[in-house]
């Protein structure tokens, strides 16, 4: 018996049987966006002379376990197609393609200046620009009567091009799609590089003779669309409850207004305040730094317009039901031989069995930097990592578990303070270093006990030099 492999009904066969010449599909995580995206070629392969590009826009979003490559490799090799994972391509019995490519760069879009394509594909269009959107829009040539379609999937982005193209279909107000204007075709041209919209593709021809309107539209999925996902992955909906307000209200709730904001990762409402003795045992500590050497902090503060960015020493400990807790803050501007005796003095005050956590730069640079450091910290266990990602990304799971009640801080005179920085996070609006040395302690009590490894490994020397 043949596997029928059909989409759900709903926003998935509302994208499927899209007229539009450009429909963009999504706007909150898991609802099959991805998967209709690859089915949707499938009406045309019959036709020899049909041809389809997918963008991601780096080549291991493609090829990484569960990405495109795998996904496409479940679905069109039971239609016949051959796929070829070097150039990963798909070829059809009729001689129609699939074929799925990256765009990491703006100019690698000059690579597919001549290319005609019928179909062309953008897996999260929101990681693109508008210009490489554009231009790859010019390239839709097609001699043989089949449809030149452009199809987008999406999760929601207020700063990219893709808000302002879908903005007729989003109530302003509240940053929500507008339900009954799902999958509504509207048409625009484009005049002096500004689109003219218009409900009806007429009253634009009247206007502008000499231009042909496109029809263009959005539908809006969710979680509550994809039923097969959430009875195969009961804790996918848990995993999108747990994100930090601003990603949680994009991901699940499917709001395109909603920014980062301070106040929006961090709230003092969080934390429980307790006192020093009513600490329980602790199972583990650590010290979490970030590091910035300021050489004259008054020439800095005279230079920038925002706080400068100083060191940060958080102590972090957990207990053994998991509750984490904030028991010091060392915070200033200091110059580089100063943050070494602060380092070295606080490792000393802190205990052997406390871990000492920095974050690593890139390079040779930061290899030595964190050698340095663990000479100055004989008999301290040091433990580092490279930094990667942005940093409101980074501070996700902090963040989290602060809303959940998961921290608790230990009164001190440095309080204050530290709610002030974290209420102030992101960075954009306040100095970011006692958060970023939140995210180190956190990053190592959590991932301790999990068979994590972090490089490089933990350096640990026991000698008499100083």
């Amino acid at each position: 018996m043949a596997e029928v492999i059909t989409a759900q009904p709903g926003p998935q066969t509302d994208f499927l049987s899209c007229p539009a010449d450009i429909c963009v599909f999504g706007g909150a995580a898991g609802g099959g966006k991805s998967f209709s995206l690859l089915l949707d070629p499938l009406r045309f392969v019959h036709h020899p002379h049909f041809s389809a590009v997918i963008f991601r826009r780096t080549n291991p979003e493609i090829v990484n376990p569960g990405g495109l490559w795998d996904e496409a490799m479940k679905i069109y090799p039971g239609l016949g197609a051959e796929g070829t994972k070097h150039n990963l391509t798909f070829r059809f019995p009729s001689g129609a393609t699939i074929k799925l490519a990256h765009l990491q760069y703006d100019q690698d879009m000059y690579s597919w200046q001549g290319s005609q394509i019928c179909y062309i594909g953008w897996d999260e269009v929101t990681h693109f620009t508008a210009s490489v959107f554009w231009y790859l829009f010019s390239r839709q040539r097609n001699p043989y009567g089949i449809p030149s379609l452009i199809r987008a999937t999406c999760n929601p982005d207020p700063d990219s091009f893709i808000a302002e193209l879908i903005s007729w279909w989003i109530d302003q107000k509240t940053g929500l799609p507008i339900k009954e204007r799902s999958g509504k075709i509207r048409f625009f041209v484009r005049v002096n590089d500004t689109l003219i919209w218009d409900d009806s593709a007429e009253a634009l021809k009247k206007q502008f003779p000499k231009l042909k309107p496109k029809s263009f539209t959005f539908i809006p999925s969710s979680l509550k669309d994809n039923k097969i996902l959430t009875q195969m992955d009961e804790n996918y909906e848990a995993n999108l409850l747990a994100m930090p307000t601003v990603e949680r209200e994009r991901l699940l709730g499917g709001n395109w207004k909603i920014r980062a904001a301070a106040g929006l990762y961090f709230k003092k409402s969080y934390f429980q305040v307790i006192e020093k003795e009513e600490l329980p045992i602790l199972t583990m500590m650590t010290r979490g730094w970030d590091l910035a050497a300021s050489p004259d902090p008054k020439v800095e503060k005279a230079k920038a317009k925002k706080e400068p960015d100083s060191t940060a020493a958080v102590l972090m400990g957990k207990d053994k039901h998991g509750q984490f807790y904030i028991l010091d803050l060392v915070y200033g501007m200091f110059t580089p031989a100063v943050i070494d005796k602060l380092m070295k003095d606080l490792a000393q005050r802190d205990g052997r069995n406390t871990i000492v956590r920095i974050p690593q730069d890139p390079g040779q640079a930061g290899k030595y930097q964190l050698r340095s450091f663990a000479k100055l910290l004989v008999g301290c266990t040091l433990r580092s990592r490279t930094m990667t990602g942005d940093k409101v990304t980074r501070a996700g799971a902090f963040s989290s578990a602060c809303e959940n009640g998961l921290v608790t801080v230990v009164r001190g005179t440095w309080n204050d303070l530290f709610f002030q920085h974290l209420e102030a996070f992101p960075p954009s609006l306040g100095s970011p270093d006692i958060v970023d040395a939140c995210v180190e302690a956190f990053d190592e009590l959590t991932k301790q006990g999990r068979g994590v490894v972090i490089k490089p490994i933990a350096i640990r020397i026991d000698n008499d030099e100083d």
